[in-house]
């Protein structure tokens, strides 16, 4: 008998497997991005506090595109406000989504920009 597969739970479960080995403090914090059908989220996240530093998404930027480019606008973005709030290194959370397309986009375009992961 087959079963059905649970897109949404085997995300959950890569997520969990990377949130095991990557924290954020406040020196470096976790970069961690969102993938939607829609749109695309990343923020700075200071673990230790609870934080968020810094965010930036294709909703707040209202590109209207969900393409390669927007994920690169996001990661620029998000790059230029941590450099606002004193961030230099970061430390990279794909979410459990596959490190490819616009999740790839996106942290090429922030290690363009500046931050360091």
């Amino acid at each position: 008998m087959l079963k059905q597969f649970d897109r949404r739970g085997a995300r959950a479960r890569r997520h969990r497997r990377v949130r095991v080995r990557v924290s954020g403090t406040g020196q470096r914090p976790r970069l961690s991005v969102f993938r939607s059908l829609h749109h695309l989220y990343a923020q700075l996240i200071d673990d230790e506090t609870g934080r968020t530093l810094a965010a930036a998404s294709t909703a707040q930027l209202k590109s209207g595109s969900k393409d390669m480019d927007a994920a690169a606008a996001v990661g620029r973005t998000i790059a230029e406000r941590a450099k606002a709030a004193g961030v230099t290194a970061a430390v990279f959370d794909r979410g459990g989504f596959l490190y490819h397309g616009r999740v790839k986009a996106l942290a090429d375009a922030a290690r363009e920009a500046g931050l360091e992961f």
